[in-house]
């Protein structure tokens, strides 16, 4: 929780247990284990990342760091974190995650896989190329991009189906 709403829910709370002065408010502790009827507290998230084990994973990348975002058929990699996303065939899709994650993450270059334009489509190239708004792309042979996903971060997985759909995203 967000120390400043939580002092100001103290200090109104203080104000209607009576208390007068301020060093009286802010020595009130609240542990709530549901959420008050006060408008101004907001205790979960609303907008942006809402899965916690993708926020932890995400807060931990630092500059240059990687992760890897894998489609559903992608293999286990031991002792790699996994961020396991996949619900159903195509839901969630890698364009999909990458949207997500570049509106609250900066990634300043993508590895994918060279495959992925040989084995797929223009209309389906696009569309991935959408959703990485411009950041910059190598494009190397899948033996070669998988050797970087040991070095990652992490690895989120997709249920996406398209063939070599994976990207690793560079921190920037």
């Amino acid at each position: 929780m967000n120390i400043t709403v939580k002092r100001r829910w103290e200090f109104k709370r203080a104000e209607r247990l009576g208390k007068q002065s301020l060093a009286a408010a802010l020595s009130l502790s609240y542990q709530p284990r549901t959420a008050p009827s006060n408008p101004d507290f907001l205790p979960m998230l609303v907008r942006g990342i809402l899965n916690p084990q993708l926020s932890s994973l995400l807060a931990r990348i630092r500059h240059t760091n990687t992760v890897v975002i894998a489609d559903r058929g992608f293999p286990y990699w031991p002792g790699l974190e996994t961020v396991d996303l996949s619900l159903v065939d195509n839901v969630p899709t890698v364009p999909q995650v990458v949207e997500a994650l570049l509106e609250n993450w900066t990634a300043d270059h993508v590895f994918m896989a060279e495959e992925f334009v040989s084995v797929n489509n223009e209309p389906t190239q696009q569309r991935f190329l959408r959703a990485l708004r411009g950041v910059a792309r190598t494009l190397e042979p899948h033996t070669q991009f998988k050797l970087r996903v040991p070095s990652a971060i992490g690895l989120i997985r997709t249920g996406e189906t398209v063939q070599y759909a994976n990207m690793i995203l560079r921190s920037g």
